[in-house]
């Protein structure tokens, strides 16, 4: 309610208070110029009249009804005595003297000339009705008898008309002053009002016939008016608390619920009905949240600050939580108001039980809020917010069971290639900033209806839904991996992440398992292709063996010593002389038999057992080396590195430590390492591989050619020789680029005083064409299948064509005349191999 509505309802009062004081001023000055004169005797018995009817107007009943009180007075029965024993304009008159002097102390003159002018212009009416009816006393105000009947009918008429004038009058002025509604104040303890007029109606008739009898009696009225005040009023205020304390009762049941606004709203709009009150309003302490409403409707919502000013009388109750103060409850009047003692127990009541609503539903809200977000996690990755391998299962298992019609789906599987460098070379930080933007980007290449989902570490699972065909799945993979490509600034850093993709459409038959594995099956294919994305095939489903080869069997692989180590030897390609040899590591399995890195290696640089499977097959090699040496070759070995164990601090001096232990000299272990671009750049790789150069181990750069740049790779490894890749090799008679590539590498390794070893050597016309165009050395099936370290010894020994250390014919003989390879410095002798 804002000061404009009260303003506004000031004005409408008043102005009905105005037409109600004409109607009774009218009423009036018509009986005073009507009425007969008064004979002497008769004063007393008119001043007596009118101090019952002062008596009966009395305030002795009220009931507060907002900021007003209602006055419940037993006035009719009085009036009616006026009425049955004095003319009617004398009974008008007697009724304006008589209100008027039980009010004339009050200090509030528009509820003075309300209240007289409604009793006369009430007066008027019941007078009025009875004269109709057919009493009419005498002018000269001598009390005659009358019949019975008469007596009652004429009364029982003049009660129904003041009865019906005076509700009207009434409930409008309190509809008016109040805001309650018309029928709802028309209503208010009708039945005790009514019970009362009935009993004013037996008494002004018993006083009537008393009258009849001896004028005097008339005074024997005043207590009897007083007693039936009295034992209205207790009536009315019994009954008054019984309502009131049952309207708390269901008012306070209608605050157990468990929605906190629920509980506020409902709180502001009882309220005001239940204290009788214009407006209630809540302030919540810790939340900056006022509610603020009257009986029936929400009036406002919102901030403290942002709360429409309110002018009043406020009661407030503070409202009690677990931790101190939870809030305030104030109620506002629009006159001042004292509650009385029931009215303030009352009010603690509700405050106590508002207090419990609103803890409990805070206390509900809170419990949701953490179960919200305990399924939240549940199907949700902390770090970036995707959904996690349960939910994908969840979202995959109830696509599986529609079986909708709008299209194919299928599971794409993306693992990002390198990530554990990042995060070794720039700290977990720098990775996690790098996963979330790899998340996002996947989730704005969806479409509505897929689902990306982190499966864990750098794995990601995209649902993709409603395709048309299957190879609209492999369109959009590749998009999805190309906008990974792009760079991604980390730490002021530019940074590529590459990844690769597996894809699996949904299988006829067999679940999300399936479609999982089928996906990761293909990932792993795409990986070992060097491709972006690979689509399952079942052909190329070699079962997965590597699946098997997880956590302990890793473990007893190590222990066991499951890992063992197969040597191809390097071959001069001029005179067919073993220069070398290469490891081959193998995983002699219980169960599946001889697995090669192909199925194992990924696994194995995933887990924690890389350390221990280099230094297991550091150990077996370097023992082949020592054997070797000790019947007379005197062969360096050429063992693989995982570009993971280059990021390993402790790798350089775990290396050297186990030479020194076999005392092998440094220069017969040659490191082999794969060309990539990330590797390259990373300086923790560079200070590995720059220590162990300078402790005499001898680094080959194996493929060359095929990676991502060879000549920056090529830049920053310091390696002493090139290894030219099988698909060169293979093509080297037929395909002129072929040869260019490996003349070129030749070329470039000449200039930089580097070796050259060609892999894939097969055939006879390969090693010419090889051998023409400067490569001095290749290994291949041309010279031998990988082998044992004591078989690799045992044919050493035997040779070739009677010479030990040899697995081939020279290409020329001695004494003979030999074409040397195009620009070749003869100055220049044969680099040591493999080195």
């Amino acid at each position: 309610m804002s000061a404009v509505n009260d303003a506004k309802t000031d004005k409408q009062l008043r102005l009905y208070v105005g037409l109600v004081a004409f109607a009774g001023s009218g009423c009036l000055l018509v009986s005073a110029r009507s009425a007969p004169a008064v004979p002497s005797g008769k004063l007393l018995f008119l001043a007596a009249l009118t101090v019952i009817i002062a008596a009966a107007s009395g305030p002795v009943i009220k009931l507060r009804v907002r900021s007003d009180n209602r006055v419940f007075p037993a006035t009719s029965g009085s009036i009616l005595l006026a009425v049955a024993t004095v003319p009617l304009p004398w009974a008008i008159i007697c009724t304006a003297l008589g209100a008027l002097a039980s009010k004339v102390f009050l200090r509030q003159p528009i509820k003075v000339t309300f209240n007289v002018a409604k009793d006369v212009v009430a007066a008027t009416a019941a007078a009025s009705v009875a004269f109709v009816i057919g009493i009419r006393p005498a002018a000269d105000l001598e009390i005659r008898a009358s019949g019975v009947p008469m007596l009652i009918l004429g009364l029982v008429g003049a009660a129904l008309a003041y009865a019906i004038v005076d509700d009207l009058l009434g409930s409008t002025v309190m509809h008016l002053a109040t805001r309650t509604p018309w029928r709802q104040a028309l209503r208010h303890n009708r039945d005790v009002v009514m019970r009362i007029r009935s009993v004013n109606v037996v008494l002004a008739l018993g006083t009537v016939l008393v009258v009849e009898q001896e004028e005097l009696l008339i005074l024997t009225m005043v207590p009897t008016v007083l007693a039936l005040q009295l034992a209205a009023k207790n009536r009315i205020r019994q009954r008054a608390d019984q309502e009131a304390w049952r309207r708390l009762a269901g008012t306070t049941d209608r605050l157990n619920v468990t929605d906190l606004a629920a509980v506020l709203h409902a709180a502001v709009t009882l309220a005001p009905e239940l204290f009788s009150a214009d407006e209630a309003e809540i302030e919540l302490r810790g939340e900056d949240r006022l509610v603020r409403g009257s009986a029936g409707h929400l009036r406002y919502e919102g901030t403290v600050t942002g709360a429409p000013a309110r002018d009043g009388s406020m009661i407030e109750a503070e409202l009690d939580g677990p931790d101190g103060p939870a809030g305030t409850l104030r109620l506002r009047f629009r006159k001042p108001v004292k509650l009385n003692e029931s009215e303030r127990y009352k009010l603690q009541t509700f405050a106590s039980s508002l207090s419990t609503a609103v803890g409990n539903a805070r206390a509900y809200a809170e419990l949701k809020r953490i179960n919200a977000e305990n399924a939240y996690a549940a199907t949700h990755d902390p770090l970036t917010g995707l959904a996690n391998r349960r939910e994908l299962l969840d979202q995959a298992n109830q696509i599986f069971a529609r079986r909708a019609p709008e299209g194919m789906f299928a599971m794409l599987l993306i693992d990002l290639n390198h990530f554990k460098e990042v995060n070794d070379t720039l700290g977990h930080t720098a990775g996690d900033e790098v996963l979330r933007e790899v998340a996002r980007r996947l989730e704005d290449a969806t479409r509505p209806g897929d689902l990306v989902a982190r499966l864990g570490g750098d794995e990601f699972a995209v649902l993709l839904t409603g395709l048309p065909a299957p190879a609209v799945a492999t369109h959009r993979a590749a998009d999805m991996l190309a906008i990974l490509e792009q760079p991604i600034e980390v730490d002021g850093m530019q940074l590529t992440v590459e990844a690769a993709g597996g894809i699996a459409l949904a299988p006829g038959s067999g679940g999300v398992s399936e479609l999982m594995r089928r996906a990761d099956v293909a990932m792993y294919q795409a990986k070992r292709s060097g491709q972006r994305t690979a689509t399952y095939a079942h052909a190329r489903d070699t079962a997965d063996v590597g699946r098997l080869v997880l956590g302990g069997e890793l473990t007893r692989a190590v222990t066991h010593r499951e890992f063992v180590v197969d040597y191809q030897p390097i071959v001069d390609l001029g005179s067919g002389e073993v220069v070398s040899a290469e490891t081959l590591a193998r995983w002699h399995h219980p169960e599946h038999g001889d697995l090669t890195p192909m199925q194992f290696l990924d696994t194995v640089e995933r887990s924690g057992q890389l350390p221990a499977f280099v230094d297991a097959v550091l150990e077996q090699a370097l023992t082949s080396v020592g054997a070797w040496r000790e019947a007379g070759f005197d062969l360096p070995v050429a063992v693989n590195v995982s570009p993971r164990s280059l990021l390993d601090p402790t790798f350089p001096a775990a290396v050297l430590a186990r030479l020194a232990a076999h005392a092998v000299p440094a220069d017969r272990l040659v490191l082999e390492l794969a060309e990539t671009l990330t590797l390259s750049q990373l300086e923790v790789v560079e200070r590995a591989l720059t220590e162990l150069r300078d402790a005499g181990v001898r680094l080959a750069l194996d493929d060359f050619g095929t990676g991502v740049s060879s000549l920056s790779v090529l830049s920053r490894i310091p390696v002493h020789q090139l290894k030219v890749d099988r698909e060169f090799v293979v093509a080297v008679e037929t395909s002129p680029e072929a040869a260019a590539v490996v003349r070129s590498t030749v070329d470039l390794a000449r200039s930089l005083h580097l070796t050259v070893v060609a892999e894939g050597v097969e055939s006879e016309p390969q090693r010419h064409a090889l051998w023409e165009l400067g490569c001095v050395a290749g290994q291949g099936h041309l010279f031998a299948r990988p082998m044992r370290a004591g078989r690799l010894l045992a044919t050493l020994q035997r040779g070739s064509d009677g010479k030990p250390g040899f697995l081939a014919s020279p290409l020329h003989k001695t004494g003979s005349v030999v074409r040397m390879p195009r620009r070749r410095n003869p100055r220049s002798p044969l680099p040591h191999l493999p080195a």
